[in-house]
């Protein structure tokens, strides 16, 4: 019995059917798979089915064949007109494998279940708002015009594993605010213009791995706002373009080891105020020509490696936060090199401080106290810098910079206030040196009034066979030195001299320099100022003391904290 006879309705409507339209209709009911063959060229009318008898076929009715549960499961089809289903309520599979279509199917506002396109050939696809129960499948398609999808709904995934995608200079996927449950899947897929998936909602991994996308003048791929229930994967993919996922919020990894991002004086991976509950992946050869921006991120971690950083200037970390660095650099050197590549200049900023204190506050969390200490020193250093670039008049420059400098050698910015301690007893030291070589040089002299008063000090001044009159006693009296001897030595000889408190040059350095102290030397003994060595030994005295005061002072404001910045 001829189809015509069997379905009068079918040939009423559709009249003669090709070999390929008989054999879809001869198994229609029976839920084979009908193989035409592998995809065909354009106009081969052995191939040919029409996109209308399609439609039929699909939504049934009086005197057409009945379709079997699994649905229609075609290959190797020459699909000729429209394939319109918009709005269509179809609750059976369409497989429409290696098919090629003259035009985009329709399938907007439908409610179907599992589509898929494998390996077929379309100029685009239609399906804004459908409603999938089941996966939209179009794994090694070939698609020259755009994938419509925007507030799409899909059950199950959402797969283009090894297609090429083709609409340059455009959209070739507009998914906006597109809900999948299961993943969104782009292995291998090849696309020249731009993924847009803003909004999107997808319960799995958004999935790059190995993908070639390229987009010239615009982003090639769009996940702003994108809720991922599983990780953003990009590892090994290869883009041309701007990557954008700003405020997205992924479960999971965002991964990017081995990517290659190029996209020259924009910003290549942008994850701005983006949350990531698991870890950030930037490693195994990656490479970012452009720059990467975590600007506002939270991470659960940092996984990198030092190679794959980006160049200087290409690195945007201000307000990000992560937990911690797993297999990656730890070490204040290799950190302070990768904040390092942030240049706020660029950006129109003169400091960021966050990365810095949130790079400390990691590093101590892990045990790492002194790297802590260099990387807030470092903070410090750039920030005060950048306060010297803000003032406007050289006065405050040259006093802000002076200031700085000294903070910096005494307290190391108040996070090292034990260095002052150090240069208190450096110069401590060095005035013990000091005292003791003047008093070996005989340029010291007795601080007492009344002893600089009495005869016997007063008497060392004058030769031996040389007089001096004394009006302390009212009486001449002969010189005691010996010829070229000086005043010190011998007084040091009288015998008066004996009860006169004997010299300590470290006790009367430590005088000088906490003039509380209380020895005493300080109040018996003082460099001569009528030797010139005296005259600078009291100089340097002068000094102690204020360096003293000083220093003391700064050490109790960098234990206090007062001069930290923070």
């Amino acid at each position: 019995m001829s189809d015509a006879d069997r379905h009068p309705e079918l040939s009423r409507r559709f009249g003669a059917l090709s070999r390929a339209e008989a054999v879809l209709v001869e198994n229609i009911g029976i839920g084979h798979f009908d193989r035409l063959g592998s995809l065909p060229v354009e106009g081969d009318p052995d191939r040919l089915v029409r996109a209308e008898l399609i439609r039929a076929l699909l939504l049934g009715g009086d005197g057409l064949p009945k379709m079997h549960e699994k649905g229609i499961r075609l290959s190797g089809a020459w699909i000729k007109g429209i394939l319109d289903l918009e709005g269509c309520r179809i609750p059976h599979d369409i497989g429409l494998l290696d098919c090629r279509f003259d035009a985009p199917p329709v399938l907007r506002s439908a409610v179907v279940d599992t589509v898929s396109f494998d390996g077929s050939v379309l100029p685009g696809l239609a399906a804004d708002r459908v409603d999938a129960r089941g996966d939209i499948l179009m794994r090694s398609a070939q698609i020259s015009g755009p994938i419509a999808l925007r507030g799409a709904r899909i059950g199950g995934d959402f797969a283009l594993d090894g297609a090429e995608l083709t609409h340059a200079d455009d959209r070739a996927v507009s998914a906006e605010r597109i809900a999948i449950r299961g993943g969104a899947l782009f292995r291998g897929t090849r696309v020249l213009g731009t993924i847009a998936l803003p909004g999107a909602k997808i319960g799995g991994d958004l999935d790059f791995v190995g993908a070639h996308v390229e987009r010239h003048d615009g982003p090639a791929i769009e996940a702003d706002a994108v809720q991922i229930g599983g990780d953003l994967i990009l590892r090994r993919v290869e883009v041309t373009g701007r990557i954008s996922a700003v405020s997205a919020r992924i479960d999971g990894d965002a991964d990017a080891s081995g990517a290659g991002l190029w996209a020259p004086g924009e910003i290549a991976l942008n994850l701005n105020r983006s949350e990531v509950d698991g870890a950030f992946f930037l490693r195994h050869e990656a490479v970012i020509d452009g720059a990467l921006s975590l600007s506002g991120a939270t991470l659960g971690a940092i996984v990198d490696e030092a190679a794959c950083w980006p160049k200087p200037g290409d690195l945007l970390l201000n307000r990000c936060r992560y937990g911690g660095f797993l297999g990656a650099p730890v070490g204040a050197k290799e950190r302070l090199d990768w904040l390092s590549r942030q240049d706020p200049s660029r950006w129109g900023e003169d400091f960021w401080p966050q990365p810095y204190e949130q790079l400390a506050r990691v590093l101590a969390e892990m045990g790492h106290q002194e790297d802590k200490r260099s990387v807030l020193i470092a903070k410090e250093r750039l920030q005060r810098q950048a306060r010297i670039r803000r003032a406007r008049r050289w006065p405050r420059k040259a006093v802000l910079w002076m200031s700085d400098r000294l903070l910096w050698v005494t307290t190391g910015y108040g996070r090292l206030p034990l260095l002052a301690l150090v240069w208190i007893l450096v110069f401590w030291l060095l005035g013990g040196f000091y005292y003791a070589w003047l008093e070996r040089t005989n340029a010291l002299r007795p601080n007492s009034p009344v002893v600089l008063r009495s005869p016997e000090w007063v008497l060392c001044g004058v030769p031996q066979g040389q007089t001096l009159f004394l009006p302390s006693i009212g009486q001449e009296r002969e010189g005691r030195a010996l010829p070229g001897q000086a005043q010190l030595a011998c007084f040091k000889e009288q015998p008066e001299a004996a009860a006169y408190p004997k010299f300590s040059a470290l006790m009367l350095s430590a005088d000088m320099i906490f003039p509380g102290l209380g020895s005493g030397q300080k109040d018996f003994w003082s460099p001569d100022t009528r030797i010139t060595a005296g005259y600078f030994g009291k100089l340097y005295a002068y000094f102690q003391t204020l360096a003293g005061l000083g220093l003391g002072l700064l050490a109790v404001a960098g234990f206090s904290g007062i001069v930290r910045s923070d």
